[in-house]
């Protein structure tokens, strides 16, 4: 069967050949472990149970987690492994599990799911992507997954083609978290720990606060009672950024004027949600991946 999964379509049969994203049809992971660096509501006090897949159906050349989206590192797990890496997460006291990167897995990810909350699975599913999905493939998560955490990376379809391959990235990125917010409605709270939702992202990039303006804008103008907002201030230079000179304005962080125009834009738009301190663009940030928590 060919694969149809994200917006590339790319048609690979990926029972025998890699697909866009870099992966076969067998789940490659890196890391599943209680995660501390997410937003407030979703990380809370015990963590987040991260599961790190490998590939990626964007491959920015920016990617913090290169080494996994891009260069593929992982070990091969089955589905029956997976349900057992979500059950030993949520013995660990993580208050969610938290897939991220999973769009080329996802009917994987599903068999997995519906296992998992067979043995005992209660606590909230987070669908963690680069916002870059297709609604038909949302769909089939309608019911399992409570919280979606996507990102809409770029406004400017140029800016997207070159740093993404994606010229189409902002109108499909929209649609998908429309389908998004259709499924989870508002978001729903125990305490300080977000149980239902969507927290839309976006990540601002140097030399880009314009794009990022126009992306709060677009975002607020059709989201903005609807979802959290996230403005991300973590930016700092991986992969293709720090070796390739067609992006050498994307080698450096972002300065504190950049980050400040995006966060007057957030406020004037009137969105609420959460926003990083500059201090939050340092490489520690980045999780090891070294198959913690991936083998048995």
């Amino acid at each position: 069967m060919t694969c149809r999964l994200c917006p590339r379509k790319c048609g690979a049969d990926r029972e025998n050949t890699l697909g866009f994203c870099g992966m076969k049809n067998t789940i490659t992971a890196a890391r599943a472990a209680l995660h501390f660096w997410e937003e407030p509501c979703i990380s809370g006090t015990n963590g987040s149970g991260a599961v790190f897949f490998s590939g990626c159906v964007m491959k920015c050349v920016y990617c913090q987690n290169y080494g996994i989206s891009a260069e593929n590192f992982g070990k091969e797990i089955t589905s029956d492994r997976l349900s057992e890496i979500f059950l030993e997460l949520q013995l660990k006291g993580a208050h969610n599990i938290n897939l991220v990167n999973p769009t080329h897995f996802v009917p994987q990810i599903i068999k997995a799911l519906k296992a998992a909350k067979q043995s005992g699975l209660k606590i909230p599913i987070v669908y963690n992507s680069g916002g870059y999905e297709r609604v038909e493939t949302l769909r089939a998560l309608d019911g399992l997954v409570d919280i979606y955490l996507p990102d809409v990376k770029y406004f400017d379809s140029e800016t997207a083609e070159r740093l993404s391959n994606a010229p189409d990235y902002f109108n499909t990125a929209m649609n998908a978290v429309s389908e998004m917010v259709r499924q989870t409605g508002k978001p729903v709270f125990d305490g300080n720990i977000l149980l239902r939702g969507t927290i839309v992202r976006h990540l601002v990039l140097p030399n880009l606060y314009k794009d990022s303006i126009n992306v709060i804008n677009a975002v607020a103008e059709r989201f903005k009672d609807k979802i959290l907002f996230s403005i991300m201030s973590q930016y700092t230079p991986f992969g293709l950024v720090k070796t390739d000179e067609r992006f050498k304005t994307l080698n450096r962080r972002i300065t504190t004027f950049e980050y400040q125009k995006a966060l007057d834009a957030v406020i004037a738009a009137g969105l609420e949600g959460f926003m990083q301190e500059k201090s939050s663009a340092k490489e520690e940030y980045t999780p090891i991946f070294d198959l913690t928590g991936i083998t048995d």
